[in-house]
């Protein structure tokens, strides 16, 4: 049987290029958004299926497992929201709002992951951070809440699932992601901005790892990156 495998958080960067490495895999892919409409192009190109969820309700992410019909293996949670600005400028609503995105629906999903996964005793989690899980900058105190927080599920879930057969993994993405064709390479170089498409490679390298040797965390940067 084929692999399964789900992303949540879905766009044209990171998820995409994982979109298409899963189906040139030979798995399954689900997709699932807030706005399916904008996944028509990509669910064509993949054979995917596309999903309506707001991963930060409950009940909506019940429905989308259930609409998998079987446990998936590879679970990715690539969503978040970002809201800058001074500290006491902030909107409290888009404060909470990032939060909800960026690490409760992470533990949503997760649960619904984990549920799946417990009774066969296999499968990954992986969680997609940033800069800002482990250093918060100035004017993006949401976005660091909510990273830090998702970075904290990962680590806790890794010691509680691991033993059980559930591989939990945490990506800190310490730079811009782009293309060859991204305006910023002008100034950084051809490589000085992540390729998505080598992002997903690592993903499905650390899906695939033996579990006598599993990573908890990587960190992926661009060689020009300060870190």
């Amino acid at each position: 049987m084929p692999e399964t495998a789900l992303v949540v958080g879905v766009g044209q960067g990171l998820s995409a290029s994982l979109a298409r490495l899963f189906a040139g895999e030979g798995m399954r892919v689900h997709l699932a958004t807030r706005s399916v409409e904008k996944l028509g192009a990509l669910a064509a190109e993949t054979g995917a299926v596309a999903h309506r969820c707001d991963a930060a309700q409950p009940d909506e992410v019940e429905r989308l497992f259930a609409a998998l019909g079987a446990a998936p293996d590879v679970v990715v949670y690539n969503a978040s929201f970002r809201t800058r600005g001074p500290v006491i400028e902030l909107d409290p609503e888009q404060v909470r709002k990032s939060i909800e995105i960026s690490a409760f629906g992470g533990f949503v999903v997760a649960q619904a992951a984990a549920r799946a996964m417990l009774p066969r005793g296999s499968g990954s989690i992986l969680f997609t951070g940033a800069s800002a899980s482990v250093k918060g900058y100035a004017q993006s105190a949401p976005f660091a809440m909510g990273k830090f927080a998702l970075r904290g599920l990962a680590q806790s879930l890794a010691r509680e699932l691991a033993p059980k057969g559930i591989h939990v993994a945490h990506f800190v993405i310490d730079g811009g992601i782009g293309k060859t064709d991204d305006p910023r390479t002008s100034a950084r170089g051809p490589d000085g901005l992540l390729d998505p498409d080598a992002i997903a490679r690592t993903y499905l390298h650390v899906h695939r790892q033996h579990r006598s040797a599993w990573t908890w965390e990587v960190e992926l940067r661009p060689w020009v990156e300060n870190f």
